[in-house]
C-alpha cells in the first residue's frame, strides 16, 4: 500500500468517525474545475496580459481601483472572474454528499465562484463574498448575478443610476461580518476540520483555523503550509486534491 493510500484510508476513517466536520477551503479547491489559483506558477498573479501589464492583481481587485478606475476594474473583473460556465468538481460534489449524510456541518470558503452551492452544498460561509451576487453601491438593491458580466463599461443601477458592484470582498475591504461569525462558530463546534487548497497566506481568513479545538485536523495541499500538527490525531496530505477526493469517493461507494 502506497503512502497516499494509507493517508486516504486514515482520512476516510476520520470522516466516518466524525459527527461535525467543517471544510475550510481555498483556491486549490476549484483549480480542477479550470479556475486558476492566485499564487502558483500558473495562477492569476502570474498571468501576463498586456491590457493590465501596468497593474498588479492586488490593485485590480482592490477598493481603490473600483473607485478610482472603475473602467479598468470592470474590464479585468469580466475577463477573469466570470465563472458562470464552470462546473463543480469531485471535491465539491463529495462535500455536498457529506452534508446530505449529516456528517459535514459547514463549508467555509475563501473562493468567490459559487461552485459549492452549484454542487448542492447548502451551509456555505463565503468569507470573501461571491461573484454570484451584485448590488448597487448607492441604493443597495440586489441585481441579477449576470448583470455585471452582461453589461458594458461601468454597470449602472436600473433603479437609481448608481454603480453596480460585485458582492465580493476586495483588497482594503473588511470581511462580511455575518459570514465570518457563522464560519468561526462552525469551526469552534467542529470535531474534525479539513483545511484544503489554501496557502493560509491571506489574513484574517487564515486565522480562523486556530479557533478549532476538536479531535482531528486535516491539511491537504500541494505544498506544506507550515501548520504544527499532532501526529497522533492530525493528518497532512501533500498532493493533488482531485486524486484524494476521487479515492475517498471510491471508498464511499464500496
Amino acid at each position: 500500500m502506497t503512502e497516499l493510500e494509507q493517508q486516504v484510508d486514515r482520512l476516510y476513517g476520520m470522516i466516518e468517525g466524525a459527527k461535525r466536520i467543517v471544510f475550510f477551503g481555498g483556491a486549490g479547491v476549484s483549480t480542477e474545475s479550470g479556475i486558476p489559483d492566485f499564487r502558483s506558477k500558473d495562477g492569476l498573479y502570474n498571468q501576463h496580459d498586456v491590457r493590465f501589464e501596468n497593474y498588479t492583481p492586488e490593485y485590480l481587485l482592490s477598493h481603490t481601483c473600483l473607485v478610482r478606475e472603475p473602467e479598468v476594474f470592470f474590464e479585468f473583473y469580466r475577463q477573469k472572474m466570470d465563472t458562470r460556465t464552470i462546473e463543480p468538481n469531485i471535491t465539491h460534489f463529495f462535500l455536498a454528499e457529506l452534508e446530505r449524510r449529516k456528517k459535514l456541518t459547514a463549508v467555509v470558503t475563501q473562493n468567490i465562484d459559487g461552485l459549492h452551492q452549484k454542487a448542492g452544498s447548502r451551509t456555505v460561509y463565503e468569507i470573501h463574498g461571491s461573484t454570484q451576487q451584485n448590488y448597487c453601491a448607492s441604493c443597495k438593491r440586489n441585481v441579477s448575478p449576470a448583470f455585471i458580466f452582461e453589461s458594458e463599461g461601468v454597470p449602472k443601477c436600473p433603479h437609481c443610476g448608481g454603480m453596480i458592484r460585485p458582492d465580493v470582498t476586495l483588497y482594503e475591504e473588511g470581511l462580511p461580518a455575518e459570514a465570518v461569525a457563522g464560519a468561526v462558530d462552525a469551526i469552534r463546534r467542529a470535531d474534525c476540520l479539513i483545511v484544503a487548497g489554501t496557502s493560509l497566506h491571506v489574513y484574517p481568513a487564515a486565522s480562523f483555523i486556530y479557533e478549532f479545538h476538536g479531535k482531528h485536523r486535516v491539511v491537504l495541499n500541494r505544498e506544506d503550509v507550515g501548520i504544527r500538527l499532532d501526529p497522533e490525531n492530525d493528518l497532512f496530505i501533500q498532493g493533488d486534491m482531485g486524486e484524494v477526493f476521487r479515492r475517498l469517493q471510491a471508498k464511499a461507494e464500496g
